[in-house]
């Protein structure tokens, strides 16, 4: 895995929150659905925003077969739209996945403090 950049430190809480479960969503479908593929986890900040890429390679192995209720993406839209950005993900040419976050550093909306799941197990 290579990773650029950093949460800058004057990004809010919930801002802070919603990038760390956007790679630890991101990490998990990696391993669950493109197992050995090469990662590359990007932070950068353009202007007042704050951008999170997890862009991930085709597998090289064969997917593993671990249950899943499909609502970690749904969760992560959901609470970058409730902090003003945007959360948008899909296939590269190469056969990977990119899953990209754009979220204001700092924000007025307030979200629970816990990582509670809104629809059941992620």
């Amino acid at each position: 895995m290579t990773l650029t950049g950093e949460v800058p430190r004057d990004a809010s809480p919930a801002v802070e929150r919603a990038a760390y479960r956007t790679v630890q969503e991101a990490l998990t479908n990696v391993r669950k659905h493109a197992p050995g593929s090469t990662v590359v986890v990007e932070f950068r900040r353009p202007g007042p925003a704050l951008d999170v890429t997890v862009t991930n390679t085709t597998a090289r192995q064969p997917a593993l077969a671990l249950p899943g209720a499909r609502h970690g993406l749904i969760g992560l839209r959901e609470r970058a739209e409730q902090l003003g950005g945007a959360l948008a993900g899909g296939p590269t040419p190469d056969g990977g996945y990119r899953l990209h976050l754009q979220i204001p550093r700092r924000t007025t909306s307030t979200l629970p403090t816990a990582d509670a799941p809104r629809h059941g197990p992620q």
